[in-house]
């Protein structure tokens, strides 16, 4: 499968070297996924800033984090996403086998019940869209509104992740 646009190689845009930096400062490298958002400074700038927000400046739990995009991931077939998700659930301290697990759906009883929670939420926000009140009631006790608004923003963020990457054919 080809991509259906280009990548910019790193350097060897002057006008992209601040939003380069930017990215090799929260990522550590510049993925295919942000040589292919390059093509558009803007959209490259606004995706960084949100996808930091997300990412690295987030009260939620790393590791329930890590589940939600995971799971996104396989619901969508963004095996890029997944793939890219790996190191950072581990590092998390998700054991191999939630992460195996995470494809699955039927929800193994590895996953506590907030786990699982989580799952369905997530399923449901990448399925359905919407979210019936008793599955939200489920979630709500364990969280603040911040938080709460950053694991739904979590989950829509990387529902957009995995869109681009397959519209747009981005693999590794």
């Amino acid at each position: 499968m080809q991509k259906r646009i280009g990548q910019v190689t790193p350097g060897t845009k002057p006008e992209l070297a601040e939003i380069e930096a930017r990215i090799l400062k929260e990522r550590g490298q510049i993925s295919g996924l942000y040589r292919t958002l390059l093509n558009s400074p803007d959209i490259a700038n606004g995706w960084e800033t949100l996808f930091t927000a997300v990412r690295n400046r987030s009260t939620l739990n790393p590791a329930l984090r890590e589940m939600m995009i995971l799971r996104v991931a396989v619901i969508n077939k963004a095996d890029y996403e997944f793939q890219a998700h790996i190191i950072p659930a581990t590092k998390a301290g998700i054991a191999a086998e939630k992460i195996e697990a995470i494809k699955n759906p039927d929800l193994s009883p590895a996953f506590s019940e907030l786990e699982r929670a989580m799952i369905k939420l997530t399923d449901t926000m990448t399925k359905d869209i919407y979210v019936p009140d008793e599955l939200f009631s489920q979630i709500k006790p364990h969280f603040n509104d911040r938080e709460l608004l950053e694991l739904i923003t979590t989950i829509s963020a990387y529902n957009m992740v995995s869109r681009l990457l397959i519209a747009l054919q981005v693999h590794n």
